[in-house]
């Protein structure tokens, strides 16, 4: 479920984020591509690459803060927003430049499902979140359809409010 919430930001969300906020197509390429630098040469660890690794973690952590952002928000819209938000508050801060550990909390509080968490981690909501197993998988695809159509809706009205306004 985890991978499934990292790959719906990383390939749909970060990417209509970047459409929306850059000048169109151009944004969703730069976000793809800085994604694609940070996952191929992040994690190397010779001197040669070291430093363009270095840059490209970080450039994307930049290029990915609202984008992250604003999927926590989306799945705490569509989902349980009251856990989602505690989730983000209490689960994210342990990682803050981590937008993946943003969407995953949030995702995880929205689903009502404990992600990737020790129930310590979680304090007072440890008896309100289950354990994740193959029921849960269904409700992760509903959220992220949900998400999806929330977005759809956005970008439908911004297109009409174009069209009325210019």
């Amino acid at each position: 479920m985890e991978q499934a919430l990292c790959a719906s930001h990383r390939h749909v969300f970060g990417v209509l984020v970047c459409f929306l906020v850059l000048p169109g197509p151009c944004g969703a390429v730069l976000y793809r591509a800085s994604a694609a630098f940070a996952d191929a040469w992040g994690q190397r660890g010779d001197a040669e690459t070291a430093a363009f690794g270095s840059f490209a973690q970080r450039s994307f952590a930049i290029i990915d803060w609202l984008p992250a952002r604003l999927t926590a928000a989306t799945f705490a819209i569509v989902g349980n927003f009251g856990d989602a938000m505690y989730c983000w508050r209490t689960q994210a801060d342990k990682s803050p430049d981590d937008g993946l550990a943003i969407v995953v909390a949030s995702g995880a509080g929205a689903l009502g499902v404990r992600l990737g968490v020790s129930p310590a981690a979680v304090g007072d909501n440890a008896e309100a979140a289950d354990d994740a197993d193959v029921d849960f998988m269904e409700s992760a695809v509903g959220l992220i359809w949900r998400a999806l159509v929330t977005w759809m809706l956005l970008l439908l009205l911004l297109g009409l409010a174009n069209l009325v306004g210019g």
